[in-house]
């Protein structure tokens, strides 16, 4: 038999083993799941944090697309700039502009925005949102 026929009998046979192995796959993936649920909670929680502090609602952290509007406000940067976020390879030359405008909006160097919001946004906004950082409105850009 050929490799992909062994593989198929294997997948679909009725037999204990096989139904340990589907029961040990389904708790890793709920397992996982929850692992990622809790961490998207965070992230919430440091957005909506960080949200307040700039003066922006923070309810604005769980509504997609105005999340990104609100972080170009607060960023200093214009609406029009949703846009990048919608094009592929250029949104992360935008999320990573964005991340270090919204560091130096908190009075942070670049790397702060580039390692604790870019790269580590869980850590970073925990850090900008119940941190003593304070936010300084930012001149809005024209370009």
């Amino acid at each position: 038999m050929t490799s992909v026929a062994t593989l198929l009998l294997l997948l679909f046979q009725d037999d204990s083993s096989s139904t340990a192995a589907a029961g040990a796959m389904a708790l890793f993936g709920g397992v996982f799941l929850l692992f990622w649920l809790a961490i998207i909670v965070v992230i919430i929680v440091g957005m909506w944090k960080v949200f307040e502090k700039a003066g922006q609602p923070g309810w604005a952290a769980i509504v997609p697309i105005y999340n990104i509007y609100v972080l170009t406000q607060i960023a200093g940067r214009p609406a029009w700039w949703i846009v990048l976020f919608l094009i592929p390879l250029v949104n992360f030359v935008a999320a990573l502009i964005i991340s270090i405008d919204v560091a130096k909006a908190f009075g942070q160097s670049a790397v702060f925005g580039i390692v604790l919001l870019f790269l580590f946004g869980v850590i970073g906004y925990l850090m900008l949102g119940f941190g003593n950082y304070r936010y300084t409105k930012p001149v809005m850009a024209t370009t």
